[in-house]
């Protein structure tokens, strides 16, 4: 797991992305399509357009870092907005990173009784 701290911002790039892009063309895509500073200390995150990887570019203060994870089973789940980018909670971004619906997750199993 990316340690994101408070504070931090993570921007999902809604639509899909050409994943042969790497860590340079994505922050260049960051800084002109969508007028942030990739160096700036935000989570951006990028969806292939079969669903199933991710990439996830991240600057800490001391080097950008660029992770990705694909799936072997099931699609990301992914926004569309209409200015190609939106906001979430790392929070959030944690449960995509794991495959789970981070629009609504939905606890599986609640003990009923203490004890």
């Amino acid at each position: 797991m990316i340690p994101i701290a408070s504070g931090v911002r993570v921007w999902i790039a809604t639509g899909h992305t050409d994943m042969r892009r790497g860590m340079n063309s994505l922050a260049l895509l960051v800084q002109e399509a969508f007028k942030r500073d990739a160096h700036g200390g935000d989570v951006y995150v990028f969806r292939g357009k079969s669903g199933k990887l991710i990439k996830i570019l991240w600057h800490d203060g001391l080097g950008m870092s660029l992770y990705a994870k694909r799936l072997e089973r099931g699609r990301f789940i992914w926004p569309w907005a209409a200015d190609g980018t939106m906001v979430i909670s790392p929070a959030q971004l944690g449960y995509m990173i794991e495959g789970i619906d981070w629009r609504n997750p939905v606890h599986t199993w609640r003990p009923s009784a203490a004890g």
